[in-house]
């Protein structure tokens, strides 16, 4: 079974690199001194610090795993010109009817942060703008209806 890709920005792969590198050494070695001092308190089964370190140790596994997993599947995507909306384009859309311009990043979903103007391409915008030329309008279902942007520019 192929594995699914995951799109970064190679500033996203690093914040992901860091991150693990610091799980894996110095965040683990944190919590195994924890359960070394929770185990020195006696009785396990009432001991809710030996409890609490056991969830926390499961909590950061859970997280090396899952970065691990991005990474291995990391296809790194640089900002690029280009005629057609894909991964890694800005763009400038504008809705039909109304003058508003909005300018925004097409990224992969595990970096999508709409307040950063970041979309992802799986998303319903994202999905309608990709492989659109500037002057293309497209289309998507939101929860008030389907609404109609035109793409003014990629850049």
């Amino acid at each position: 079974m192929t594995e699914e890709k995951m799109y970064l920005s190679p500033d996203k792969f690093k914040e992901l690199e860091r991150e693990l590198e610091e799980l894996t050494t110095i965040r683990r070695r944190e919590i195994a001194e924890q359960l070394e001092q929770a185990k020195s308190l006696g009785d396990l089964r009432e001991n809710s610090e030996y409890q609490e370190a056991r969830a926390s140790q499961a909590a950061l596994e859970e997280r090396i795993a899952y970065l691990a997993g991005v990474l291995r599947r990391a296809v790194l995507v640089r900002s690029h010109h280009s005629t057609k909306v894909e991964i890694g384009s800005t763009v400038l859309i504008c809705k039909t009817g109304e003058d508003n311009q909005m300018r925004l990043q097409v990224v992969g979903s595990s970096e999508a942060n709409i307040t950063t103007d970041k979309v992802s391409n799986e998303s319903p915008i994202g999905r309608a703008m990709m492989s659109k030329e500037k002057g293309e309008t497209f289309k998507f279902k939101t929860a008030k209806g389907v609404v109609e942007y035109t793409l003014v520019e990629i850049e």
